[in-house]
């Protein structure tokens, strides 16, 4: 049953008074009052050095109070965070849903989050003082330990929206995080040319660890960024971790297995010296281009060494765990449109991924590029506090610690349908439109949402669903009726239906979205686009730049239009046919694109981990390719299956690839067994009419013979291989022609 913790009263014991102060701002932030001194239900503060370790607590819970046990004022958060996690403010009135009577203890020691300051984050290069100290309150609600800073990075003089130098803001930033007593975690590569100087190296850190008044562990990336050989990356982290323990002691070094790109020996070079034992150093991380998958990893990295895991929960493609990581199937209008840092809460597939990786590791901090990813960072802290945790228990906790005006459940039910809405073919995917019902229902029940960043994203992402299904849908239907003209010869009535304008309701959203993107930049910073909010590039969360992309072929057909304005009269009808009938085939012949179909009609999973480079978010993608070109699969090879093919008939193989100028010697296409070709990039013959009509300068074709003799029974297995550098195709198709 609910109990009535309204008009309450806050003590304190000596040393508890940092936290009850926290505490007693975050009860007039939701009631508008301050907590009494005395009368009405009543929260203590206590000590107890008896609990295990520091992120433990303990909560009593009897005749109408409650009292928090802690080492100090990080348990002491991590206690009063959950009491505000199970209250429901209404107005003055605050009711406790549930005793909770009990000690805890995190499941994992490590529990962070990176919130570097840098230009390249879509939020954190606003921020200040402030702002730092109001996320640390915010992470720890959810049971985080460990920020993460890049004291490394140099100050960008082009940046406007940085006002301090970025070894100012750790040092600060680490003041502030001691005063919560939150751990430090500094992320600082061997990325530039001064590095290989290990002196100067050396020095430049010095200077860092120095200068930050709290450093509890120190990350250098193998890779991404930095180029040291394996054995030379360890030898560095060494040298590193001498320094840091002389400076810092208590603080510990943890290197990722993060493999440089081009470096074949990097892994083995990198686990010849772990093998040998080094003091040095504490743990290992697994993190994106990582020299291992994380099974392997923890296979081959000695147990004296854990295990701590750099999640990225703030990216959508090309990135370790793209949306639907474990089919990659996003639909490429999405992808388009919302792009690489797009407001992203992604609850179920995270919980699968930390279902995955839990038993590997000791816990995680997160790699993250700003706000975008508020709800993932929460969800993933609560799971490693409480692995055992329901997901719409933590997610309706998210809305009452930080939306308390709303319905807990309404939000939650709405953020697990943003999740949903990018299942499948927006066209084909009406719950979009209930998805934003549910937020535009609670912005007019509860107009003081708007006031609140983390409900002006929610609402910016369904409203922005809602324009790509509109859009999408809208334009479907012009590409139906011009390809029935097109199809009368009636190519100019054609263009005309395709050039037709969005409807007034469709222009009033997207309008809506630069609205939004006003307010969430001048509440919290974050940069939806380059020329007014000063993201550092599109694909960096400029939502409002990427938005309009396209979403079917309407933008390239009109383009073709315009090319075919260029040729000589007699070729234009011809050129424009081939145009409308791109991709189709006859019966018995095979057409496949990944943008357009994805991995299950290959006929065969595909082994090993492979990386789709998405092209459709590109700045230069005006409508210069077709949307079967979105998707370029990049892996070092691809197999599909395929039958219903004629009898004692020869096949032409045409694959459209990703160009590349890289030297290749041992590149193959086999089918069924048979070499059809090997050598360079990428034999069989050209087809430049193809190339030049329908792809742009990115791409290049290349057919192949598939003679009869290779089939069998008309089915056949291709598979095309590079050991080396691999192959990116986007899509192929077998036909008589």
């Amino acid at each position: 049953m609910p109990y009535d913790f309204s008009f309450l009263s806050v003590s304190a014991q000596a040393g508890c008074e940092k936290a009850a102060a926290l505490f007693c701002e975050e009860i007039e932030r939701r009631t508008g009052r301050q907590p009494k001194a005395k009368g009405g239900p009543h929260i203590g503060f206590y000590l107890d050095r008896t609990l295990p370790n520091k992120d433990c607590y303990r909560i009593e819970q009897e005749d109408g109070g409650v009292s928090f046990f802690a080492h100090g004022v990080r348990g002491h958060i991590y206690a009063y965070s959950l009491f505000l996690r199970k209250c429901v403010f209404r107005g003055e009135t605050v009711m406790l849903l549930k005793n909770l009577s009990g000690v805890y203890e995190p499941d994992k020691p490590i529990r962070g989050h990176q919130c570097g300051y840098r230009t390249c984050p879509n939020t954190y290069d606003a921020w200040g003082k402030e702002e730092y100290a109001r996320f640390y309150r915010d992470i720890m609600a959810f049971g985080c330990n460990t920020c993460e800073h890049i004291p490394g990075e140099p100050f960008d003089p082009n940046n406007p929206l940085m006002k301090y130098d970025p070894l100012d803001v750790a040092v600060w930033a680490s003041e502030l995080a001691d005063e919560v007593d939150l751990d430090v975690s500094c992320w600082y590569p061997n990325a530039n040319d001064e590095e290989n100087d290990e002196a100067l190296a050396l020095k430049r850190r010095a200077a860092v660890f120095d200068a930050m008044p709290r450093i509890d562990a120190v990350f250098p990336p193998g890779g991404d960024p930095g180029d040291m050989d394996g054995d030379a990356f360890v030898r560095r982290c060494l040298a590193i971790s001498g320094l840091l323990k002389e400076k810092k002691p208590g603080a510990q070094l943890w290197p990722s297995a993060q493999a440089p790109h081009g470096k074949p020996t990097w892994a083995a070079d990198f686990m010849r010296e772990i093998n040998k034992l080094p003091e040095e150093i504490d743990g290992v991380i697994m993190g994106p281009n990582h020299a291992f998958p994380l099974e392997e990893m923890r296979r081959k990295v000695p147990l004296k060494y854990p295990i701590r895991f750099y999640p990225d929960i703030t990216h959508n493609v090309r990135c370790e765990y793209p949306v639907h990581f474990e089919r990659d199937d996003w639909h490429f209008a999405l992808a388009a449109t919302l792009s690489r840092e797009s407001v992203n809460p992604r609850p179920t597939e995270f919980r699968l991924l930390h279902r995955l990786t839990r038993p590997y590791v000791v816990g995680s901090v997160s790699y993250s590029e700003g706000v975008n990813d508020d709800v993932n960072k929460a969800v993933w802290s609560d799971m490693d506090f409480f692995p055992a945790v329901s997901l719409n228990e933590t997610l309706c906790d998210y809305a009452r610690f930080f939306l308390w005006q709303a319905d807990a459940q309404r939000i939650a039910d709405g953020i697990f349908a943003l999740e949903r809405n990018w299942e499948g073919d927006p066209a084909e995917n009406p719950h979009i439109e209930s998805t934003l019902t549910l937020f535009e229902e609670q912005a007019g029940l509860h107009p003081e949402l708007m006031d609140n960043w983390r409900f002006l994203l929610l609402l910016f992402r369904a409203r922005c669903d809602a324009v790509v299904r509109r859009r999408r849908l809208f334009e479907l239907n012009l590409i139906d009726e011009a390809k029935a003209a097109a199809a009368r010869g009636e190519f100019e009535k054609a263009r005309s239906i395709l050039s037709t304008d969005h409807p007034g309701d469709y222009h009033a959203l997207r309008a809506s979205l630069d609205e939004l993107g006003q307010m969430l930049f001048a509440q919290i910073g974050i940069q939806l686009d380059v020329e007014h909010f000063g993201a550092s590039g599109w694909e960096r969360g400029a939502t409002l730049d990427t938005i309009d992309r396209p979403v079917t072929d309407r933008a390239w057909l009109l383009n073709r239009f315009a090319y075919a304005d260029d040729l000589p009269e007699a070729e234009r009808d011809g050129f424009l046919t081939r145009v409308f009938h791109r991709n189709d085939v006859k019966k018995g012949e095979v057409y496949f694109s990944f943008a357009e179909h994805g991995f299950n009609l290959l006929g065969e999973r595909q082994e090993g981990e492979y990386y789709m480079d998405f092209q459709g978010d590109r700045a230069e993608n005006n409508g210069s390719i077709p949307t079967c070109l979105f998707k370029a699969f990049d892996h070092f090879r691809l197999v599909f299956r395929a039958g219903g093919f004629e009898p004692n008939t020869d096949y032409k193989l045409r694959v459209t690839f990703k160009r590349s100028d890289k030297a290749v010697t041992d590149f193959t296409v086999k089918a069924n067994g048979h070499v059809i070709h090997h050598g360079g990039f990428y034999g069989g013959e050209p087809d430049e009419r193809f190339d030049r009509e329908m792809l742009s300068g990115r791409f290049v074709s290349a057919t192949y013979t598939l003679p009869a003799a290779v089939f069998e029974n008309g089915c056949v297995t291709v598979e095309f291989a590079e050991p080396t550098v691999g192959v990116v195709v986007t899509e192929y198709k077998v036909t008589t022609d």
